[in-house]
């Protein structure tokens, strides 16, 4: 008789299926895993975040001088004058907007709007002829909703619409103030006149080329611009879009000269509102094409010419063109880069 408590053995022992001959096997090893790489998408978005700090870094290294003679220059400023040529880029940011919203028929929504627009102008001051601006337009339009054709219809409609609008707001100030006018200094002649028509042709002529020979272009520009004429003909049936349209985009050329005559006149320039208004319409509309990121350099050269030929002193009418790049650059453009970066963090655009 066993002394042991075989009662208490919980249950009964695990049959082996084994032979009596077999050996014991030791257990299966663990198998070795990568660590786990993150997905293409997160990728790219983690190079999309970082990509506007890297501009800005670029550029800061690229173009310092001028920030740093702008910002000396700005130090022995009027603070109230700069205070309203702050206040007036601001405007220009919710002019932006408005105009963008003018564009589409649908309803978008005007804080994600002003923010998109105030993350595009970073963008497009990294990028010429407007290409980070309509980037960033064109992807927060496409995530909220609107198909691609018509986003770019609507990219289409406001390139169009803005020079058309600041070339009537130059008639108009032309006509409002003759006397400003000095054909024998602010009109191109000779080989201006015949570079600029040159351009345009040379431009006209190579889109036309590109649609006749290669076909595969051909079917989606049309489609675009059916559905421009589409959009168009919609819109202007709203009194919303079109006050919207058209009168953002004759506001906005007029607050940009606002900045600049402000900034001026915290420098003492002598030049009255509506000369740099008309200095500023009548060089941006001159050199405006050229495709510089944000119209930099060629609008900057121009500006400062047309402000001389009103009888502006050069140091100051160039001391002013760079604190209104300075105001409207280097001041938002790092606030522009974080917000463009927080977008795509959120997936907003």
């Amino acid at each position: 008789m066993s002394l042991l408590p075989l009662e208490e053995i919980p249950g009964p022992l695990p049959v082996s299926t084994a032979g009596p001959d077999a050996t014991p096997t030791a257990p299966a090893p663990v198998p070795f895993r990568l660590p786990r790489l993150p997905s293409a998408a997160r990728l790219a978005t983690r190079i999309l975040t970082l990509l506007p700090l890297l501009l800005i870094a670029v550029w800061a290294a690229v173009d310092w001088r001028a920030m740093y003679d702008g910002t000396a220059r700005l130090a022995s400023a009027d603070p109230w004058w700069l205070l309203a040529a702050f206040f007036f880029t601001c405007l220009g940011w919710g002019t932006a907007a408005l105009v963008r919203q003018g564009a589409v028929p649908e309803r978008l929504p005007t804080g994600l709007l002003i923010a998109s627009q105030f993350a595009a102008g970073a963008a497009n001051h990294a990028l010429p002829a407007s290409i980070g601006a309509h980037a960033v337009t064109l992807r927060f339009l496409q995530g909220r909703g609107i198909p691609l054709a018509r986003a770019t219809a609507s990219l289409a409609l406001y390139s169009l619409v803005r020079p058309i609008a600041k070339t009537i707001v130059l008639i108009a100030f032309l006509i409002a103030f003759p006397e400003m006018l000095r054909s024998g200094q602010l009109v191109p002649r000779g080989w201006s006149l015949v570079l600029a028509f040159g351009g345009l042709g040379v431009a006209f002529g190579t889109a036309g080329l590109l649609l006749a020979v290669v076909p595969p272009l051909r079917r989606p520009v049309l489609r675009c611009f059916r559905t421009a004429l589409t959009d168009v003909r919609q819109l202007h049936t709203m009194p919303s879009r079109i006050l919207a349209l058209w009168g953002g985009a004759a506001a906005a050329p007029v607050l940009q000269a606002t900045v600049i005559f402000s900034v001026g006149a915290s420098l003492g320039m002598p030049l009255s509102w509506p000369q740099v208004v008309l200095a500023f319409l009548a060089a941006s509309t001159a050199v405006g094409a050229v495709p510089a990121p944000g119209g930099i350099g060629p609008v900057d050269a121009a500006t400062v010419f047309t402000m001389v030929a009103f009888g502006a002193p050069m140091d100051l009418a160039t001391a002013s063109v760079i604190g209104y790049r300075v105001l409207t650059v280097w001041v938002p453009l790092l606030p522009g880069a974080l917000m463009l970066s927080a977008l795509v963090h959120r997936k907003v655009l």
